[in-house]
This record gives structure tokens, sequence and C-alpha cells, in this order.
């Protein structure tokens, strides 16, 4: 792993959100370097922590020593919590915590092929199986990879830069794909942003299916927080931020105004309340930690209500 430190972004924020008390089980959905587990088990709770990068889970070694049974680690998919834990004999939890997207440690080691600042293998697969970017780019025809680039790197250019890679495969290295969006984009050396860098995000978020994981993960905290319990999610990006913000509207909603000139319709009660806005990085945090700067983060607590359908 990166000998890079880790500053886990918000932590205080998202510990105050949490409120972890001594006895309390917390599931850390996105483990990475296992700054926000650290926190939680200095408050005296139980951590189950899941990530699905295998050099993560391996890293964590020493934490596990040091904290022995109050942390788990599971090597699975965050979408798969409730069947994960149900296996441990776990039905309910009394907080859990998101830190979404790429982890600053991944970001860091250029043969994981996430980043263009070093030049590495076209990877980019968190869970390091599966198909990687080189597979996605080099197979797939133009018109599913522009799609790609506009839905999840809102590239307002997606085809042009679509066809430019399509006309330079085979590509295999990070530094081989930003050349090539530069050259398709123009790239200005000085420029407060690379071109590269939609790209590169978009392809990420296809190859580890993050969107899809970001939902499926919510449902499983909807099912899995008893009442009282709190959520609390990080995430970096438009793209996840709204997600957040829809689900925790939806679930949080026991009434609707309607229309006037429609029939008044009954809404299901909450399953969420005390729904935060949407809380950022003060100024002398994202001067430490310039990544915090475009984190935002946003909480609730679960109340008695079941789990909606489409959550269980």
């Amino acid at each position: 792993m990166s000998a890079s430190p880790h500053i886990p972004v918000l932590l205080h924020e998202v510990i105050a959100a949490l409120d972890p008390q001594p006895g309390d089980v917390i599931v850390d959905a996105t483990f990475g370097a296992g700054g926000y587990t650290r926190a939680v088990l200095e408050r005296g709770a139980q951590v189950h922590a899941f990530d699905r990068d295998p050099d993560a889970i391996a890293a964590a070694a020493p934490m596990e020593a040091e904290f022995g049974e109050r942390l788990a680690l599971h090597p699975a998919r965050f979408s798969a919590m409730v069947r994960t834990l149900a296996e441990a004999g776990i039905a309910s939890v009394d907080g859990i915590m998101f830190d979404i997207g790429v982890s600053s440690m991944q970001l860091d080691q250029g043969e994981r092929g996430f980043a263009f600042s070093a030049d590495g293998p076209l990877d980019m697969r968190m869970s390091q199986e599966g198909e990687s970017a080189a597979d996605f780019l080099n197979a797939a025809d133009e018109g599913a990879i522009a799609d790609v680039l506009y839905t999840y790197g809102e590239e307002r250019q997606s085809r042009r830069v679509a066809r430019a890679i399509v006309a330079a495969r085979p590509l295999s290295t990070t530094g081989e794909l930003a050349h090539v969006v530069r050259k398709a984009l123009g790239y200005r050396p000085g420029a407060p942003k690379d071109p590269a860098t939609r790209t590169f995000q978009a392809v990420r978020i296809h190859v580890n299916a993050e969107l899809d994981e970001l939902r499926h993960g919510l449902a499983a905290a909807e099912t899995l927080l008893r009442p009282g319990g709190r959520l609390a999610v990080v995430s970096f990006h438009s793209l996840e931020d709204r997600i957040v913000k829809r689900f925790l509207k939806d679930a949080s909603e026991a009434t609707g105004g309607g229309s006037r000139h429609l029939p008044l319709q009954e809404q299901p009660p909450a399953v969420f309340s005390q729904v935060s806005r949407a809380v950022r990085p003060g100024e002398a945090e994202v001067v430490r930690n310039p990544r915090a700067r475009s984190a935002t983060l946003r909480s609730a607590v679960r109340t008695d209500i079941p789990a909606r359908k489409e959550a269980a």
C-alpha cells in the first residue's frame, strides 16, 4: 500500500453524526486505510469493515491485531452487507458509514491505474478482478464509450473523445489514455483542470459499477439499521451526492404536498428522520487535506418504520 499518509475526510463530522457508544455495532462500508474505523473503535464500539480491495484488507492486519474481536474485516462489496452480516449472525446495527469513490491509497499506486499522475497499467479495478479499463476501452464500440463518458464523466465532448480512443487502440497505460484525451480536447499546461480528469472518472465508475453499488449499499443500510441507528455518507462528486440526496429525500418524506388539482395521495411513513443538510469541509481542513475540497457529508437517523420493499 501507499506510504503516503491517509487523512479521513470530515472525520470529526462523521463521528459526530454516528455518535458511536461503547458496545455499539458499526459498519464501515468502505474501510480503505481504516481512519474512520479506528476513530469508532477508540470510542469503544465494534466495527464490521467492508472493502472489495484485497490490498486494503491485507494492510488492516495490524489494526485487527490491535483491536481483536471488536474489529471484523469482510473482503466484500458493501452492497452485500446484509447477506454477509447475516452469515455472521448480525441482523441489525447501530450505525453505518460510507466514504464513496476511489481511495487515496488506490490513487497513489501507479500500478493500480486509477490516475494519470503516474504512468501505469490501464486497470482501475477496485476488486482487482473482472473487466479492466483497458478491456473496456479496447473492446467497446464508440457509442458505448461515448455514453459512459457523458453519463459518468459529464464530458460534453464525449463523442470526440470516444472517436479518438477508438482510433488510438489498443491502449494499455494510463499515460496513453491521458495523451489521447488531451490531444482530442486540447491541453494547455497550467490549466486549472486537466481535460483527462472527466474521462478517467467516467471509466473508473463504469468499470467498478460504482453508482449501482452506491444505490444497493444505501438500500442495504436501510434494511440493517435498527430504530435510532445512524447513517453517514461522504461523497466526492455531484453524481454520487445526487443519489444520496434523492435516497434520503424519498426515505424521509412522510407527507407530500402533491398538486391541488389532483386527489391527495397517501404517502408512506418516513424510514429516516433528522436528515442533515449538506456538510462540507472548512478552509482549514482543505488546506490540510486538499482531497477534502469536493467532499459532502449527509446523515440521517433510522425510524422504527420497517424498510421499504425495494430496500429489503
